[in-house]
């Protein structure tokens, strides 16, 4: 049996019987009412047998035919075999696309750096990545997995903790070898601070004042303050001289290791309440392309 080519006409068929109309179900379909009938009128053809019992009372009224009624819980059935076929092949590791949000931030400085590695474990998946400092609603974005920066608490959302971070002043070694003085913590104040606005949502998001207030520096006035409401922007301004920034250190680890950036007095540990989550739907867990991604994440962390 030529049964593919005959797929359009039973779902045109299966939709008409339940919406016992056309109009329904070329609505349904997004298609016209003429194109729903003539894929019926073909399948009544090459089935060589009616459907439906065309009634008029009032308005015209589709009747499944008995045989028709019959077929229907097996055509349904089929659809929804179909349908869970669809999804196993998209469940492939190396198939389709994976759609992954981040901010633009962790995208630049932590996510972009490293995604060839991802590429090449799987080279056949092509990741869209969805860069955006507002929290979106997974399903009606069709986001498959994310990193965010938070608590760990997003409501229908798995999260589990990828890194922890510590936050200390950072500068490049061109504005440390010109500074006049830079020992002690109180001055900092003398300089350009870079302030990170980003997160300023975010109840803990740490700042200067914070640092400033676990180095025991009981003034929190600058001479001079730059405010950025992006982390990857914050950094570039202090990589070019522009001030010392407070770095988180997810984001500052590969400038640090290139010797754009400086950390200054390392001494001082000040450990962000905040954390890196991979974060995802329950019911993604199942997709193996999702697994796949989930696991590199953490592997990237533990190198």
């Amino acid at each position: 049996m030529k049964l593919p080519i005959h797929l359009n006409a039973l779902k045109a068929f299966e939709a008409s019987a339940r919406h016992q109309s056309f109009s329904a179900a070329a609505e349904e379909l997004n298609v016209t009412p003429a194109a729903v009938g003539q894929l019926v009128r073909t399948l009544e053809e090459w089935l060589e047998t009616p459907l439906f019992h065309r009634a008029n009372s009032g308005k015209i009224r589709l009747l499944p035919t008995e045989t028709a009624e019959r077929a229907l819980p097996e055509i349904r059935a089929g659809f929804d075999k179909l349908s869970q076929g669809l999804e196993l092949l998209q469940q492939s590791p190396t198939c389709g696309i994976l759609t992954v949000t981040v901010s633009p931030a962790f995208a630049a400085k932590w996510l972009l750096p490293r995604l060839d590695r991802f590429q090449t474990l799987c080279p056949e998946t092509d990741v869209r990545l969805d860069t955006n400092l507002k929290p979106i609603d997974f399903v009606i974005q069709r986001v498959d997995i994310g990193v965010r920066y938070g608590t760990g608490n997003w409501q229908g959302l798995v999260a589990e903790k990828l890194m922890e971070e510590e936050v200390f002043p950072v500068c490049s070694p061109q504005l440390l070898a010109q500074a006049d003085s830079l020992i002690k913590p109180e001055q900092l104040l003398a300089q350009t601070l870079i302030h990170d606005l980003s997160m300023d949502e975010h109840s803990g998001f740490p700042t200067w004042s914070a640092w400033l207030d676990k180095a025991g520096v009981a003034e929190h006035q600058s001479a001079h303050n730059i405010q950025i409401n992006n982390s990857a922007a914050v950094l570039q301004t202090a990589i070019d001289g522009g001030g010392i920034a407070l770095a988180r250190s997810v984001m500052v680890k590969d400038d640090l290791s290139a010797g754009r950036l400086v950390r200054l007095f390392p001494t001082i540990q000040f450990d962000s309440p905040l954390a890196y989550f991979v974060v995802y739907k329950p019911e993604s867990i199942d997709i193996a392309k999702v697994q796949v991604f989930r696991d590199w994440l953490h592997e990237e962390v533990a190198k």
